[in-house]
């Protein structure tokens, strides 16, 4: 099951059938949706989810989901799904989750684990004096679902944050889609201080939140369940996904703009591996650069406070008007307006 590369890609098969996707399973049965139609298509048999015995694709989930929000056809689907998912019932990472003695430890378990709490985004930590940031990036090539499991993905935080602390945390959502027609959806489940038309999908909370300790957990037990989950992570041979990896040495590098060769040997595979990888992700080399770039422009602005030279100089633009274009490419706004949005 494990991978050379230390990786997982959109058609490895690793993610238990009886985790994460019998939720959507179990929610859709709820509402009267035959099995059979449900799974068409899939590669998947409701008898095989029941014995425990089938590992899923996030290919095969996509196509799960896109069933199922066919099926559903309810504004709310995404939703449900993601009160539902966290902490879950997925072994000792759950456990190791539902343990969690803060919300700064909830955060790092799923971070952490996120191959086994959550494939298919990956959700990224950043501080500054006085928030905490998380925002969730594809893992997985989610393409025309992309909406549906963010939106679950920050209900399933928002829900399982609620539910250990033992009180409504003061979290904002922000989203770069446009309003959407349900907007009264998040308004219900996640606060109806969600923004739209944001630069990155992301939710914010004051950073005193992190720290306030949590009722429900037991220090040995939480050590006990880490232990196991680490050994679980061991025996996939990965943590994080492919997109993961081309993100994180990106962005590390994004102040000289790693070339696409230069990436490609740095994960041990020819230019026209990656390539085909990519594009099995419904991605490519430029987006996933200008995309990590981006992320960085925006955050030498909000958490760094930098100026417009200062951000330019880092990412090597010598040219003020090159520098411009390209953060207009990027976010649709110029340098001077966003220090404005983040001032």
């Amino acid at each position: 099951m494990s991978r050379p590369g230390g990786w997982y890609e959109a058609d490895t098969r690793f993610i238990p059938g009886h985790y994460q996707p019998a939720t959507l399973i179990d929610l859709a049965l709820s509402r009267d949706i035959d099995s059979h139609r449900l799974l068409r298509g899939t590669g998947l048999f409701y008898e095989d989810i029941l014995a425990g015995t089938t590992c899923v694709s996030p290919q095969q989930f996509f196509s799960l989901i896109g069933n199922a929000r066919r099926l559903l056809d309810a504004d709310d689907s995404s939703f449900l799904f993601g009160q539902r998912l966290l902490p879950g019932h997925y072994g000792p990472a759950s456990h190791a989750l539902q343990q969690a003695p803060n919300l700064h430890q909830a955060l790092e378990t799923v971070i952490h684990h996120r191959a086994l709490l959550s494939p298919l985004l990956t959700p990224r930590l950043v501080l500054d004096d006085h928030y905490a940031y998380v925002y969730w990036l594809d893992s997985s090539g989610a393409q025309e679902h992309a909406r549906f499991v963010l939106e679950a993905s920050m209900t399933a935080l928002l829900a399982m944050s609620r539910w250990l602390s033992g009180e409504r945390l003061p979290w904002e959502c922000r989203f770069s889609h446009a309003e959407p027609r349900y907007v009264e959806q998040y308004w219900v489940h996640l606060g109806e201080n969600s923004q739209f038309g944001c630069q990155l999908d992301m939710m914010r909370i004051p950073r005193e939140c992190l720290t306030r300790p949590w009722p429900k957990a037991s220090a040995i037990a939480r050590q006990v369940a880490l232990q196991h989950a680490q050994r679980e992570l061991d025996s996939l041979g990965f943590s994080a996904s492919l997109l993961d990896r081309v993100y994180v040495y990106l962005r590390h590098n994004a102040h000289h703009a790693p070339s696409l060769e230069l990436t490609a040997q740095t994960l041990g595979m020819s230019q026209a591996t990656l390539k085909r990888k990519l594009s099995k992700h419904g991605t490519h080399f430029q987006a996933q650069q200008d995309q990590a770039r981006k992320h960085m422009a925006l955050y030498l602005y909000q958490i760094k406070g930098m100026s417009n030279e200062d951000v330019a100089r880092y990412l090597n633009f010598s040219d003020p008007a090159n520098f411009r274009r390209s953060l207009k490419r990027w976010t649709g706004c110029t340098p001077n307006l966003i220090r404005q949005l983040f001032s």
